[in-house]
């Protein structure tokens, strides 16, 4: 639970929804891993990783992971072919110098024993681009589109938080309040 909301979580919750849209589109259905399905399918992507996690090979604490990260930046869709289970400790990606993200292979360099980067790389390789849960082949036009349409509405939710902050003050003004 957060300790403090803002304009922006609430931003990056509408982004990550409608990635998750986005992925599902693609999928042809719901990629709920909480039930049904969508669990199943995580389960098998488990156990593909040989429940460990797809970098280090640990078995503790296993998360999903989104090789393109889900955010706006990246805009990686909530895809079976775009999530891997990871453990807590490798679920941390770290910055460039630039401030922007390392891929999952620049990550996967940095986290795992050098003796498995090369065999862990093609596993990972061949979920994402060959396996029964390949990630869709975007075009590039696609791939603006997502990202125009995240950074809106990115945009857009944090203005209307704003909007509805000075519509509160507003009719507090007019001592609306009173009337709770």
């Amino acid at each position: 639970m957060a300790i403090y909301n803002t304009s922006s979580d609430s931003s990056n919750t509408a982004v990550r929804a409608f990635l998750t849209k986005v992925g599902e589109y693609y999928w042809g259905e719901s990629f709920n891993t909480g039930s049904g399905k969508g669990k199943q399918v995580w389960n098998d992507i488990k156990k593909y990783f040989d429940n460990t996690c797809a970098y280090c090979g640990s078995d503790d604490k296993l998360q999903i992971e989104h090789l393109l990260m889900f955010n706006r930046s990246e805009c990686g869709l909530h895809h079976p072919g775009n999530v891997v289970p990871c453990c807590n400790k490798c679920n941390k990606r770290t910055k460039k110098a630039d401030g922007t993200y390392n891929s999952w292979i620049e990550h996967l360099v940095n986290v795992c024993p050098k003796k498995d980067i090369e065999k862990n790389k093609l596993k990972i390789e061949y979920h994402i681009y060959n396996s029964k849960y390949k990630y869709p082949k975007l075009t590039d036009e696609e791939v603006k589109s997502i990202k125009v349409i995240s950074n809106s509405l990115y945009e857009n939710i944090k203005i209307e938080i704003e909007k509805s902050l000075r519509l509160y003050k507003e009719l507090e003004s007019y001592g609306q309040s009173d009337y709770y």
